[in-house]
């Protein structure tokens, strides 16, 4: 009978009070960009509507390590990732203006898609390298004065919630800009929306904020190390939980 309750009030309330949130937070982004700037209409619009789609989905978030981060300091922040509810709970919780960079597919939902370009995320053409990299060399103008970019190295989204292989874009980025890396742990995700399901189960969320990792070297054996080392990071509370495994890491 609560599960019957749950569902009626997942589909018949959560669901239109979300998409009439996005239109009326999306239409307020777009006008407040260009007036504050990308950090305040993010603030006042990404924000609020990731914490409301993790409140009313009953997703509470606990965050540990916070005192790792300088706020007047830019990040490349790495992140494993479990489900669509990672967005909600880094965009709402971390507590820093943060870019994303995301698959260019995104770009087209409605709303989001306009309200995210101009709130200054990354769109890419991961079938595009030479486009993919266009895009990033934008975006570096923006990671500045306490602005961050977030990705999801390993790609795309956990299927088993193992820790997948990571890519080394992120970290290049990082050794180019000669910015720190900031390894996050999203641990609890998994569970509240699995991959491919329909049914989100309430429960918490806990975000762990590692110490940041120096980039410093040059070459691909220093970036395979930053790899290692973040991954190792982000697996260290996984591997506390007990809620997830691990893939065998790139060669």
């Amino acid at each position: 009978m609560l599960r019957a309750l749950y569902l009626a009030y997942f589909w018949l309330v959560f669901i239109p009070a979300l998409v009439m949130l996005t239109l009326v937070l999306g239409v307020i982004a777009l006008t407040l960009a260009p007036l504050l700037g990308p950090r305040a209409a993010g603030r006042l619009t990404g924000v609020p509507w990731s914490r409301f789609g993790l409140a009313a989905t009953g997703v509470n978030v606990r965050i540990v390590g916070k005192e790792h981060i300088d706020p007047r300091q830019s990040y490349v922040i790495v992140a494993n990732h479990l489900s669509h509810y990672d967005i909600w709970v880094l965009y709402g919780y971390l507590g820093i203006d943060i870019r994303w960079v995301a698959k260019k597919e995104l770009r087209s939902l409605p709303v989001v898609g306009i309200a995210c370009v101009a709130l200054g995320h990354v769109f890419i053409d991961r079938s595009d390298h030479k486009q993919a990299i266009e895009s990033l060399q934008q975006a570096r103008k923006q990671i500045v004065r306490g602005t961050s970019i977030i990705f999801f190295p390993e790609g795309t989204r956990s299927r088993t919630g193992a820790l997948k292989p990571f890519k080394k874009g992120a970290f290049r980025m990082a050794r180019d800009l000669e910015l720190p890396v900031l390894p996050v742990t999203l641990d609890g995700t998994y569970q509240v929306l699995r991959p491919g399901s329909p049914w989100v189960h309430p429960g918490e969320v806990v975000v762990t904020i590692h110490p940041p990792i120096p980039a410093s070297g040059d070459g691909d054996e220093a970036i395979a190390e930053l790899e290692q080392k973040s991954r190792a990071a982000i697996a260290s509370t996984l591997a506390e939980s007990g809620s997830s495994h691990q893939e065998p890491a790139s060669p």
